[in-house]
């Protein structure tokens, strides 16, 4: 369990980020943030790490606080985070070594770590590469060994921060669905995205809006309920043909099936 308890962070007193937050995730959810440029979801996620601290309230996850220096080295064990661009995590020569870098920081015993590097690479489907070096690799492959690293240290929470806003369609897909595989094995996970037709798939919505939260619940009431061009935001294709259609079927992520599921009932 994630818990934000009046979380207050700024840089500069008096120009708060994150404007006294309280909110709790809980084990095995899938949630998205999204909201405008600037708005404070990279901050959150630093926050939630460890990376950052606040300047006022609490951040817990599975009674570990982030502000107890005791608590720090076990919570980044805990959670894994996912950045934008795979390079700035990359700082080794070859796939394999990326991935036991992060083991030897950890500690993971030196007889665990093949069986768990191996397992790591399956998962992400990156097994092939393991002797590649990272500039060999395409953005999204680079993308996959990164999760791959995390995934190894077997975290409990993975933050996946605008992971697959670099990526080509078929990159952000295969990231995607390592999401959600993962997410179908117990993993909690947060992600964070400006691509509106990746939070369908969410259990859980979280609107950001000057380091408040606007919106929390269910990714299809907020389509029905915010109006998402105030926020610098743009409806998903799948909303537009839902709501151009006057579709009687709920709204998904699959507008194939949502259109199936309506024929399917006339």
């Amino acid at each position: 369990m994630l818990t934000f308890d009046q979380v207050q962070f700024y840089y500069q007193k008096g120009q708060p980020i994150i404007d006294n937050m309280s909110f709790t995730i809980d084990s095995g959810e899938f949630v998205a943030l999204i909201g405008p440029n600037g708005c404070g979801k990279s901050t959150m996620a630093m926050l939630m790490d460890g990376l950052l601290l606040p300047k006022e309230g609490h951040v817990i996850f599975n009674d570990l606080n982030t502000s107890k220096r005791a608590d720090l080295a076990r919570i980044h064990e805990l959670i894994g985070f996912v950045f934008q661009n795979p390079e700035d995590q990359f700082i080794t020569t070859t796939v394999m070594d990326e991935v036991l870098f992060g083991l030897e920081n950890i500690r993971v015993p030196r007889e665990e770590m093949q069986g768990r590097v191996e397992l790591a690479l399956q998962a992400v489907h990156m097994e092939d590469y393991a002797d590649a070096m990272p500039h060999q690799l395409s953005g999204g492959q680079k993308q996959l060994v990164a999760i791959a690293a995390i995934i190894a240290m077997r975290p409990q929470l993975i933050i996946f921060d605008e992971a697959t806003s670099m990526l080509d369609p078929q990159g952000r897909n295969q990231v995607l669905s390592i999401m959600h595989e993962l997410h179908r094995q117990g993993m909690t996970i947060i992600h964070i995205t400006h691509h509106m037709e990746e939070v369908l798939s969410a259990e859980r919505l979280m609107l950001i809006h000057q380091g408040r939260i606007e919106y929390d619940g269910a990714p299809w009431t907020f389509f029905d309920t915010v109006h998402v061009a105030d926020y610098q935001l743009v409806e998903p294709f799948t909303v537009k043909l839902h709501n151009k259609l006057q579709l009687n079927v709920p709204l998904t992520a699959d507008w194939k099936e949502m259109l199936r599921s309506e024929w399917s009932t006339n």
